[in-house]
């Protein structure tokens, strides 16, 4: 009997305006721009900056709104599919966008491979240097000019 492979990364996107020209083809573009071992299932929420600091604040016991948060999800082996959740701060991407030049969907994008990043179990804060190589690989990979640990050397 063969055993067929797992599915590959599913992203599905929640936000206020999913036809925005900001969000359109984002879940598509993360499944592409994902490691290839990346497998099983990511939601991602476009939300307001006034969310994202209530997010924040109780998560992370920080009181401001900041551009992504990771919620990986709790896992039991052969149980489920579910990485976790991606939070992105509409209005701090809008802001982070225009201070790096580009349109919002690549700012998105930027925030989503990062957050993406987290929820396979990168640190930025504790790994030596690994999440900020790998961000690096995979955003040359998918067209991306510069990325979130970049920006904030």
């Amino acid at each position: 009997m063969t055993r067929m492979a797992a599915a590959r990364l599913h992203v599905s996107l929640a936000t206020p305006d999913p036809g925005a020209p900001s969000t359109r083809g984002l879940g598509a573009w993360l499944q592409k721009a994902a490691p290839a071992a990346a497998r099983g299932d990511v939601s991602i929420a476009v939300v307001s900056d006034r969310r994202m600091r209530a997010l924040n604040r109780q998560f992370r016991g920080k009181d401001a709104a900041t551009d992504v948060l990771s919620f990986p999800a709790t896992h039991m082996p052969g149980v489920s599919s579910f990485l976790g959740d991606i939070v992105i701060a509409a209005g701090v991407a809008t802001r982070q966008a225009r201070e790096a030049g580009h349109p919002v969907g690549t700012e998105l994008k930027v925030l989503a491979l990062h957050g993406l990043l987290h929820l396979l179990g990168y640190d930025h804060d504790t790994d030596g240097g690994k999440m900020a190589r790998a961000e690096a690989r995979l955003r040359k990979k998918a067209g991306l000019r510069e990325g979130l640990i970049e920006r904030a050397r």
